[in-house]
């Protein structure tokens, strides 16, 4: 299958740098690479006229186009018509090198796959011991946070399977599934390790009311391709992911979004929830609310975590005051 790969940047030369050297090393080597840059100065673009990398076509954008979900649509449009996948990748990751290998074979194995995300291999640290009070699944366990922890006691989590959103959100990340090499169905992945028939783009694109930085973009186009198509993560086809700072909004910033964007994705999934599901909602945005206060008091990161929460708190009060639309 002929594919395609979309990286959307935004002031990270070095991390592209690294990025491409990777893809250069891949057992399976993209048919066309995408590189669409928002940044304000000519840094990446410089080391991209320097640099010799198969199939690679660069564009700048202007502040019109800039943004994760408008560069990804721009890069959209640029997919050559014989291509048949578009793939993602944040800037900061850095590919196995059977990456592309495995996620291909994904669609040819999975015949009704309409996307399939990548797994992040170097954030979670899984063992096929058991672990008492942490988290199993297929053999493999992790240890659980404080945060699932408390919410456990405090019955504000169910067993939904991780990938998948319970009526009242606030469920398990795609990192909570285990480093086994199997292929899981999901309604969801991350948007920074996922690909995409072409086809679904005829019928949906990537919302811009993410704006900038986009927290939850990529759920929110997950859970609408996924009521058109069967979504699948292969964790198989690994990655890392090393989060760089450069581009990244502040933590009170940061803190808005996780609630106004979580209430967004939530009711993609769920227009017209309950009254249970709304009550279990906002309890378990104040649990995480005042954890990251504590976090402020009693953690290693005291400033970052107390913007945070208050991002998050001026947040909360804003689904009242100016409902996200």
């Amino acid at each position: 299958m002929k594919f395609s790969l979309i990286i959307c940047t935004y002031q990270r030369r070095d991390a592209i740098e690294k990025l491409l050297n990777s893809i250069a090393d891949q057992t399976l080597y993209p048919n066309e690479i995408i590189i669409v840059d928002g940044s304000k100065n000519n840094d990446t673009l410089d080391f991209i006229k320097t640099s010799n990398f198969n199939n690679l076509h660069y564009f700048l954008v202007d502040k019109q186009n800039r943004g994760l979900t408008k560069q990804r649509n721009f890069g959209i449009l640029k997919v050559g018509k014989v291509n048949e996948v578009v793939c993602f990748l944040d800037d900061d990751t850095i590919l196995d090198s059977n990456y592309f290998k495995e996620l291909i074979q994904t669609y040819i194995k999975e015949k009704n796959a309409l996307g399939v995300g990548g797994y992040i291999s170097n954030e979670v640290a899984w063992s096929s011991n058991f672990i008492k009070n942490g988290y199993c699944l297929d053999g493999y366990c992790r240890n659980e946070s404080l945060r699932f922890k408390l919410r456990k006691k405090l019955g504000l989590i169910d067993e939904t399977l991780p990938g998948y959103m319970p009526i009242y959100s606030h469920g398990r990340s795609i990192g909570f599934l285990p480093s086994s090499n199997k292929t899981y169905p999901v309604d969801f992945f991350m948007g920074g390790v996922s690909s995409y028939k072409k086809e679904v783009f005829n019928t949906i694109q990537f919302s811009t009311y993410f704006e900038g930085y986009g927290l939850y973009e990529d759920m929110d186009f997950c859970l609408r391709a996924s009521k058109l198509g069967q979504l699948y993560v292969n964790t198989a086809a690994k990655l890392e992911h090393h989060h760089e700072a450069a581009g990244r909004p502040n933590k009170y910033c940061y803190g808005k979004m996780v609630v106004r964007n979580g209430w967004y994705v939530w009711r993609v999934k769920y227009p017209n929830p309950g009254i249970k599901a709304k009550v279990l909602f906002h309890l378990n945005v104040i649990v995480l609310l005042k954890i990251r206060f504590l976090n402020s008091f009693y953690g290693i990161h005291k400033k970052e975590a107390f913007t945070e929460a208050l991002g998050r708190l001026v947040g909360w009060f804003s689904l009242f005051l100016n409902t996200p639309k």
